[in-house]
């Protein structure tokens, strides 16, 4: 090795170990990033083998039109859950226009298959459990992630599950017929993700962490509005 190269080594030795330092330094919002990251690694294993493969042969296999359908029916309920929500938030005006979206798409729309709603002007909101919560003064809590869920904190799960517990596809008496709702749901879900990944792929170098902080500041910003206060440096 020659002179130059010498006196270089000894640099980048100490630049690795410091950007290795900084990937696994604590975070105030992720405190239990080694198991969220040992999670995110059986998420991708799974997701990757056997979630993702069956959501590419869905949007193969299902014409666009049956799967806009079953989207719509999905979002429906998501809508009403929206309409509670912004009841819950003080919002009024904009829970009219949620429940008013229902009421159309689940009678005229066919139980929701149809988004008569939107063709007629009536703006689609979104907001959820976890929202509400941060509004009234609930603390974020730590991130988490779940394999084959995704993204989360302790507000949001707990808001998820308050969603799961009330939802309508609760109510099924048949059980099959209830679990076979529930799958079609989360396969939907994971059918819509398909584009968006490559967004993920090529812009990342650590996938884990991008994902983590962009869903932080997303819902961040859906709870404040999209004015949030400066947040305060770690």
């Amino acid at each position: 090795m020659n002179r130059p190269a010498r006196s270089i080594a000894p640099a980048l030795a100490i630049a690795c170990a410091l950007l290795a330092g900084c990937a696994v330094a604590p975070s105030r919002d992720d405190p239990f990033e080694q198991w969220n990251r040992a999670m995110y690694s059986v998420h991708q294993a799974v997701d990757g083998n056997v979630i993702k493969p069956i959501a590419e042969g869905y949007v193969k296999a299902t014409p666009e039109p049956v799967r806009t359908g079953i989207s719509n029916f999905f979002g429906n309920i998501d809508d009403l859950f929206t309409g509670i929500n912004n009841v819950l938030q003080g919002k009024k005006e904009r829970a009219g226009d949620d429940f008013g979206r229902v009421l159309l798409n689940s009678t005229f729309g066919i139980g929701g298959i149809l988004d008569l709603a939107s063709t007629m002007g009536v703006a689609k909101d979104k907001t959820d459990f976890g929202i509400t919560f941060g509004k009234w003064g609930a603390a974020q809590g730590p991130y988490l992630f779940i394999p084959l869920f995704g993204p989360t904190t302790v507000r949001d799960g707990t808001g998820w599950l308050v969603r799961i517990y009330a939802s309508p596809i609760g109510f099924i008496n048949d059980v099959p017929v209830r679990n076979s709702v529930y799958g079609l749901n989360y396969l939907d879900t994971r059918a819509q993700l398909l584009s968006a990944e490559g967004v993920l792929d090529a812009a990342a170098l650590d996938k884990y962490r991008y994902l983590r902080n962009a869903y932080l500041r997303a819902r961040r910003y859906q709870v404040y509005e999209g004015k949030p206060p400066p947040e305060e440096e770690e």
